[in-house]
C-alpha cells in the first residue's frame, strides 16, 4: 500500500511537509495521517532574549510555492543576506507535492522459512511491499533495523534478566511436553512465531532436533503443504554435510519434524563471535557446503536459502540445515510470482527480482559465493541495511571483495557473476577448493570456534535425565527436586524479588526521589532537569557541542526569569558518538528520574543504540540531528512513537528536498545520482527519497552505487559523465563528497552539485577548499547570525561563550525552551512530570528564535525543514528554504 501524497501549497519555513514517504526499511510503514490544522493557539512561552512576541508572519511573497524560483549561480555574487529567507508561520497549510509512483526498483515480499533446529534464524528479511519511499534503510548501520517500540513506555523498574548465551538450553516451561513420538525432550532450543524447537534424546540415546509447530500455524491454508514439502526435500537429500531428518509427522495436530542435532554454532554466530575464517577454513567450508548444495541439485531441488544461519559448524565439518523453501526446479505453484524468496544480502539477483522461472541451482552457487565471501572477510559483499537497498545492489552492484584471499578471488567473483549461466556449478565450486574434506579432526576451524564447540558439547553431556509427564498430567507421588525443578523454583522466587522491585519502586512516585523505606517521608523534590546526550568528543563534536551550548543557554535564561514556577538543571553526558558505550551513557539520563526531558542524540547510530532505554523510561527525546526515519516511523504491527519529537525532516524526505532544488534549475535533463556506502543506512535512505523526487519531476537520474572503499572517483564521475550527467547529486558523507569535489573539477564539469546533511558543516569547506564553490547542500538548519527574529539569542550566545552560534545551537535552543514552556504550563496544575510530555509537545505549535516548529501524528516535523545553502567565497549563504515539490508541478498549479 502506498501512501497518498499530500497536495501542493505554500511553502511554510520550518516543517517538514506531509510528503509521500520514501520507501522504508526494513519494514512497510503504515500510511501516513494528513496533519489537521491545530486549533490551539500557541502557549504562552518563557522569556527569551529580545524575540518578537507571537508567531512570525512569512518574509515570503504569497502565492504558489516558489513555483517560477531558480537557484543562483553560486559563482555570482550572492542574494541579499540581511532579509535572510524566513520560515513562514507555521499555521499556514502545508504545501503538498503531486501524487505518483515512482517508477524504480522496488521490493516484493520475502518469504521465509519456518526455523529449524537452532533458534530462529536472525537474517529472516520482513516482507517488503512496492511503494515510493515511505517515512524512509539501510539496518543499519547494519541494517538497520528499526528499534521495536514497546506497547506502553513502562517506567525505569528492575533490570530485565540477560539474554540466554547462544546455544545454550533453555529449561522447559509447565505447558511443554516432555515427551514427543519417541523423543524424550531435555529443554528448548529457540522459540518463534511459528513453533518451538526442542533437544530431543531417542531410546539409544541420539540427540535430535524436534521442531514442533504451533497449532493455529498448521490451520493456515497451505501450511501443511509447505511443511510435508520440507520434510519430503530434507529426506531426498543425501550426503553427509547436510543434516539428516530422523523422524516427522507433518499430520500431526501440531506438525513435527526431527534431525540430527549439531551442537556447533552457526558459521553467522562464529564469525560475530571470532571474526572471519583463515583461508583454509573457507576451502574446506566451501567444498563442504557444496558438496551439499551438489546432492541437493541431484534430488532435483534448489535450495534458495544458502545463508550464515543455515550452516552449522562441527567438529568434523559443517552441515547445510533448513529446508523449509526447498523446491523442486521449476516449482512455482506454492509461489507468488512477484514474491521474493530468500535472505536479501545472500540471494541471486534472479530472487532478488522475483524472476520464479529464472531461478534455478545457479541461484545456490551464487549465494554459495556471498557465504563464503562473508566467511573469509566477516561481513556481506552486498553490505547490510534495508531489504531493498540489499536487494537493489545485489541486482546492481558489484560484490565488495576486499580481504577475501587472492586464492579465493577468482572463485568468488565467478561464484557472483550476475549471468546465472556464467556460473560454475556446486560441483565445479567443489572441485575448485582443493583442501581436503574434514576427516574427523577440528583442525580446520580456528581454536576460538573449536572452543565454542567444545563448551557446548560439554553441556549436552551433562544433560539432566527428567521425569516423564505429558503436559496436563500430574505426576504420582511428590517428585523429588531435579534440576528442572529447580530452574523452576528459584525462577518464581525470581519473580517474587521482581515483584517487589516493582512495588517498591511504585511506592517511590512516578518522579519520586531516591529515600529509604520506613515511616520518614521522602523531601518534596525542588530542582528538576534537561538532559543533552550529545556527541562532545567524537567524530560529529562540532555539532554536540553546538547542542550543548544552544540548550545551556536556554536553561539559564529560563532559570533567569523571576516568574519561574521551578528551576531546571542542564545534565550533560557525552556519548563520544560510540554506539558500544552509548546505552550505557544514556541510561545515566533515563534513570534519573529527575530528568524531563532530553536532548539528542548528535547521530543516527547512537539513537538507534539508545531508542529502548527512553521508551522503556517514557523519557521524551528531542532531536534536532537524527535524521534516521524509522526512529519515528512504525509499521502496523507495532505500538507508535511515543517516545522521539524530531525537529528536522527524515532523511527520505531530506532527500525528496534536495532532488527538488536539482529540478529549480532549467535544462536539468539527467542528473547523476552517486550512493557511497561509507554510511550506508543514511546513503540508501537519501537515493529512495531523490529517486522518488525525480520521478514525481519526469526526470530518469543516471544511479551509480559504490563501495565505501572507492577512492578512484575521477573514473567513477568520468562514467557518470559520459552517460550524460548535467547535475550531480552526492549521496554520501563528507569525506567522499570531498573526493567528489576534487575529481569533478578535474573533469571540468560545469553543472551544479548537490549534497545532503552529512556533507554540510564547516569541515567540508576547509578539506575541499576551492574545489567546494559552486556545490549546493541541504541541510536542516539556518544560520543564527543572519535572522532578525534571532539577534536576542546571538547577544546572549555572544555574551555565555563568547563567540556566534554555530549551527544546530539555535534549533536546540528552541526546542529546549519548547519543553521548558509545556513543563511550567504543566506545572500549574501541580508538578512538572515527564508522563505526557511527549503528547502535549507533539500536539502544539511552538515559534521559536530560528522559527516555528509542528509535528505529525508520528512525531515528525510537518512542512518542510530544509534549507538551501551555496558555497560562495569559502562561505555557506542560506539560498532558501529548499521546494517540497518539482519545479514543473509548482508551474502547473500556479
Amino acid at each position: 500500500m502506498s501512501p497518498t501524497p499530500p497536495e501542493p501549497e505554500q511553502q511554510p519555513e520550518r516543517q517538514s511537509e506531509q510528503q509521500p514517504e520514501p520507501e522504508q526499511q526494513p519494514e512497510r510503514q503504515s500510511e501516513p495521517e494528513q496533519q489537521p490544522e491545530r486549533q490551539s493557539e500557541p502557549e504562552q512561552q518563557p522569556e527569551q532574549p529580545e524575540q518578537p512576541s507571537g508567531p512570525r508572519q512569512s518574509e515570503q511573497p504569497s502565492g504558489p510555492q516558489q513555483s517560477g524560483r531558480r537557484l543562483p549561480d553560486p559563482r555570482q555574487p550572492a542574494p541579499r543576506l540581511d532579509e535572510p529567507p524566513s520560515r513562514p508561520d507555521p499555521r499556514q497549510p502545508a504545501p503538498r507535492p503531486e501524487p505518483q509512483q515512482p517508477a524504480t526498483e522496488t521490493a516484493p515480499a520475502t518469504e521465509t522459512a519456518p526455523a529449524t533446529e537452532t533458534a530462529p534464524a536472525t537474517e529472516t528479511a520482513p516482507a517488503v511491499d512496492a511503494a515510493p519511499p515511505a517515512g524512509a534503510q539501510p539496518a543499519p548501520e547494519p541494517r538497520a533495523e528499526a528499534p521495536a517500540a514497546p506497547a506502553s513506555p513502562a517506567p525505569a523498574g528492575p533490570p530485565r534478566p540477560p539474554r540466554p548465551e547462544p546455544g545454550a538450553l533453555q529449561p522447559l516451561l509447565p505447558s511443554d511436553p516432555s515427551a514427543l513420538a519417541g523423543y524424550r525432550l531435555l529443554g528448548r532450543l529457540g522459540a518463534g512465531g511459528m513453533g518451538v524447537v526442542y533437544l530431543g534424546r531417542t531410546g539409544n540415546g541420539e540427540l535430535a532436533a524436534v521442531k514442533v509447530t504451533h497449532a493455529d500455524q498448521a490451520d493456515q491454508p497451505d501450511f501443511r503443504a509447505r511443511f510435508r514439502r520440507e520434510v519430503e526435500a530434507a529426506r531426498r537429500v543425501v550426503s553427509p554435510w547436510a543434516v539428516p531428518v530422523t523422524g516427522a509427522d507433518p499430520d500431526a495436530p501440531e506438525p513435527w519434524m526431527a534431525t540430527a542435532f549439531v551442537p556447533g554454532p552457526s558459521l553467522g554466530e562464529a564469525v560475530v563471535a571470532h571474526g572471519a575464517l583463515p583461508e583454509r577454513s573457507v576451502r574446506v567450508l566451501g567444498g563442504a557446503v557444496a558438496r551439499a548444495l551438489a546432492a541437493v541439485h541431484a534430488a532435483g531441488l534448489v535450495h534458495r536459502d544458502v545463508k550464515p544461519g543455515n550452516v552449522l559448524l562441527a567438529v568434523d565439518g559443517p552441515r547445510l540445515i533448513d529446508f523449509g523453501i526447498a523446491r523442486a526446479t521449476g516449482e512455482t505453484a506454492l509461489t507468488a510470482t512477484d514474491m521474493v524468496v530468500g535472505t536479501p544480502g545472500f540471494l541471486a539477483p534472479e530472487q532478488a527480482e522475483a524472476r520464479t522461472d529464472a531461478i534455478g541451482p545457479a541461484a545456490d552457487v551464487f549465494a554459495l559465493g556471498c557465504l563464503l565471501a562473508y566467511a573469509a572477510t566477516g561481513r556481506p559483499p552486498f553490505g547490510t541495511g534495508a531489504v531493498d537497498a540489499l536487494m537493489y545492489r545485489t541486482v546492481h552492484d558489484e560484490p565488495d571483495l576486499g580481504g577475501v584471499p587472492d586464492g579465493l578471488l577468482a572463485l568468488l567473483r565467478a561464484c557472483l557473476a550476475k549471468d546465472p549461466a556464467a556460473r560454475p556449478t556446486a560441483e565445479d565450486v567443489a572441485a575448485g577448493l582443493v583442501e581436503d574434506a574434514p576427516s574427523g579432526g577440528a583442525d580446520w576451524l580456528p581454536a576460538p570456534v573449536v572452543r565454542t564447540i567444545a563448551e557446548r558439547s560439554a553441556r549436552m553431556l551433562a544433560l539432566p535425565e527428567i521425569d516423564a509427564t505429558t503436559a496436563g498430567t500430574t505426576p504420582e507421588g511428590p517428585a523429588k527436586p531435579g534440576r528442572r525443578s529447580f530452574l523452576l523454583l528459584a525462577s518464581g522466587v525470581a519473580a517474587l524479588a521482581v515483584g517487589g522491585g516493582v512495588a517498591a519502586w511504585a511506592g517511590f512516585g512516578d518522579d519520586g526521589d531516591d529515600g529509604k523505606l520506613g515511616n520518614k517521608p521522602v523531601p518534596p523534590r525542588t530542582t528538576w532537569k534537561i538532559g543533552v546526550l550529545a556527541d562532545l568528543s567524537g567524530p560529529a563534536k562540532e555539532i554536540g557541542l553546538a547542542q550543548e551550548r544552544g540548550a545551556r543557554l536556554a536553561v539559564e535564561r529560563f532559570n533567569a526569569r523571576k516568574d519561574k514556577p521551578f528551576t531546571l538543571e542542564l545534565k550533560v553526558a557525552d556519548d563520544r558518538g560510540d554506539r558500544a558505550t552509548a546505552l550505557a551513557t544514556a541510561r545515566r539520563l533515563t534513570t534519573d528520574p529527575g530528568v524531563l526531558a532530553v536532548l539528542g542524540p548528535t547521530s543516527d547510530g547512537v539513537a538507534q543504540t539508545v531508542l529502548s532505554a527512553f521508551e522503556e523510561a517514557g523519557l521524551p527525546l528531542i532531536t534536532v540531528s537524527a535524521g534516521y526515519n524509522l526512529l519515528t516511523v512504525r509499521d502496523k504491527e507495532s505500538a507508535p512513537n511515543a517516545t522521539v519529537l524530531r525537529a528536522i525532516p527524515h532523511h527520505p524526505f531530506a532527500g525528496m528536498h534536495l532532488a527538488y532544488a536539482v529540478t529549480l534549475l532549467s535544462g536539468i535533463r539527467r542528473p547523476g545520482v552517486l550512493q557511497e556506502r561509507t554510511d550506508d543506512q543514511y546513503s540508501w535512505l537519501l537515493v529512495r527519497g531523490a529517486q522518488f523526487a525525480f520521478g514525481q519531476a519526469g526526470l530518469t537520474p543516471h544511479f551509480r552505487v559504490v563501495p565505501a572503499s572507492a577512492r578512484d572517483y575521477r573514473s567513477i564521475l568520468g562514467e557518470m559523465i559520459d552517460a550524460g550527467m548535467d547535475a550531480y547529486v552526492h549521496c554520501g558523507v563528507r569525506q567522499t563528497a570531498v573526493l567528489a569535489a576534487r575529481a569533478l573539477n578535474e573533469l571540468r564539469f560545469t553543472g551544479p552539485r548537490f549534497a545532503g546533511q552529512h556533507v554540510f558543516g564547516q569541515a567540508f569547506l576547509k578539506e575541499a577548499g576551492a574545489d567546494a564553490e559552486g556545490w549546493f547542500l541541504g541541510a536542516p538548519v539556518l544560520d543564527a547570525v543572519t535572522r532578525k527574529e534571532a539577534a536576542g539569542f546571538v547577544a546572549a550566545h555572544r555574551k555565555r561563550f563568547g563567540a556566534a552560534p554555530a549551527y544546530y545551537s539555535g534549533e536546540s535552543y528552541d526546542v529546549v525552551t519548547m519543553a521548558m514552556a509545556e513543563l511550567a504550563r504543566r506545572a500549574k496544575s501541580g508538578g512538572p512530570t515527564r508522563k505526557g510530555l511527549w503528547a502535549a509537545l507533539r500536539k502544539g505549535k511552538y515559534t521559536g528564535v530560528m522559527g516555528g516548529y509542528t509535528f505529525d501524528e508520528a512525531g515528525d516535523l510537518t512542512n518542510g525543514g530544509t534549507f538551501v545553502h551555496a558555497v560562495q567565497n569559502g562561505a555557506y549563504k542560506v539560498i532558501g528554504p529548499a521546494p517540497v515539490a518539482p519545479a514543473n508541478k509548482a508551474k502547473q498549479k500556479a
